[in-house]
């Protein structure tokens, strides 16, 4: 089989040609018709992510045929309960086990689930990770509900762009922040009210003067000096999820702030079979479609990657495999 393949950290993946993998004990083998790229794939390849192994065949997003069905894999493994936390077995589809870059890839059964019949094939390879980790963070860990002020900072990405999607589609007003106005436009053309550039110094005093106010649950993926500003504009009860940390550590945070407004700062890392039931049934139900910046080729990986790399991306990029 055809397979993109990370045999050296912080080198290009090789176009190769491998065995098929071989089904055995709960593991069955699922044909990969595409599957979408994630920055994780990226972190691994650049060596920013613990225990690396190589080599390895990245990607955690797949949309594919198995028994002759269209169906879409959760790349949660060995979390099958709704908890606080997974479990100690907790591993993601892609590092330890190989993933999805490939023209077929092996997965536990249980993680096999139909495709949503309004998504195309591309659409439907973007939404397993992305999905899974937006619904979490928005639904399980900051409790979101109707009518409440909602903020996604960093629009563009796939689990920001997905968390946009769904807090609109649950009833809720959202506003954004980005370093690019284009990437602005982009999300209030998808329904968002408003942003501002994370680049001004000023942009909580800018984002509190166009929303008319705070914000009621708050999801961030970068972390950083810029957190600081987050808890400025959260209202008193609100609750901050975060997923990421793309800009490093968390400083200048006052306490009284966090604790005078009963704050409450939610991690979450993407979430458990329950969920990805959960999620796939919102889906399903509000007819979401999930953003598509671009499609390359499986030969192209390296093209997608240095596309990811660049930040230009505005929605999900996936590897078609012929």
């Amino acid at each position: 089989m055809k397979a993109l393949q990370l045999q050296e950290i912080g080198k290009p993946l090789e176009y190769v040609d491998l065995s098929p993998p071989s089904e055995t004990g709960i593991y069955v083998s699922v044909q990969v018709l595409a599957a979408g790229l994630n920055h994780r794939d990226l972190w691994i390849q650049q060596g920013q992510y613990a225990g690396i192994q190589t080599p390895i065949i990245l990607g955690s997003d797949a949309m594919g045929i198995y028994k002759d069905k269209k169906v879409i894999l959760n790349p949660s493994m060995n979390w099958t309960n709704q908890s606080l936390s997974p479990p100690k077995t907790f591993k993601i589809l892609g590092l330890p086990n190989n993933g999805t870059f490939a023209e077929s890839v092996l997965v536990p059964a249980r993680n096999i689930f139909p495709k949503p019949g309004h998504l195309s094939t591309v659409e439907a390879a973007a939404l397993p990770l992305a999905g899974l980790t937006a619904y979490r963070v928005l639904f399980s860990r900051c409790k979101l509900g109707k009518n409440s002020r909602v903020l996604i900072t960093g629009i563009g990405g796939g689990v920001a762009l997905m968390a946009l999607q769904f807090a609109l589609s649950y009833g809720n007003e959202v506003w954004v922040t980005s370093g690019s106005p284009q990437k602005i436009k982009k999300a209030v053309g998808l329904g968002a009210q408003g942003g501002v550039l994370y680049t001004d110094d000023d942009w909580d005093k800018q984002l509190l003067a166009k929303a008319g106010g705070g914000f009621d649950v708050i999801v961030d993926s970068a972390a950083g000096k810029g957190f600081k500003k987050l808890i400025k504009v959260a209202n008193p009860g609100a609750r901050v999820g975060l997923y990421g940390g793309t800009t490093g550590k968390i400083d200048g945070v006052i306490p009284q702030a966090v604790f005078w407004k009963q704050l409450t700062i939610c991690g979450s890392t993407m979430g458990s079979t329950v969920e990805f039931r959960k999620m796939l049934s919102f889906v399903n139900k509000h007819q979401i479609v999930p953003v598509i910046d671009k499609v390359f080729t499986l030969k192209e990986g390296n093209k997608a990657f240095q596309r990811m790399k660049s930040g230009k991306q505005f929605g999900k990029i996936v590897l078609k495999i012929e």
